[in-house]
């Protein structure tokens, strides 16, 4: 997407959350968009307010642990993601493959998680 397009989309959105501002559907398409942007610490505060809106969802608790990856909060998350998967993530093939948070794979406690959490699923 041009910069352009992209600069629009946030205007838009955060326009749409200036009458609305926990409107669920401008909420996250915006928090994407910072990320997009490379705003990483807007994008982890919009993430911060989907999680305590939509407390028992596992995919907003994903991208959650993806915004504190991204703005340098590797222990939180860590906590993000545990609680993602708690609330029933189960795409551990993605959670490998996830370029926001190869930085967390790095993370020896993040490591040492994954390989209970493999092999509590294997078994």
């Amino acid at each position: 997407m041009k910069s352009n397009d992209l600069d629009f989309e946030i205007s838009f959105l955060e326009g749409v959350l200036k009458h609305r501002p926990n409107y669920i559907d401008a909420l996250a398409p915006l928090a994407e968009a910072y990320t997009r942007q490379g705003l990483f610490e807007k994008g982890l505060e919009i993430d911060k307010r989907l999680a305590f809106l939509c407390q028992d969802d596992p995919v907003v608790h994903y991208n959650l642990a993806c915004s504190y990856v991204l703005s340098g909060y590797t222990a939180k998350a860590l906590t993000a993601l545990r609680q993602a998967v708690r609330l029933g993530f189960t795409d551990l093939g993605h959670l490998q493959k996830d370029p926001d948070l190869k930085p967390l794979r790095e993370y020896p406690p993040f490591q040492k998680w994954l390989l209970t959490l493999s092999q509590t699923t294997k078994s």
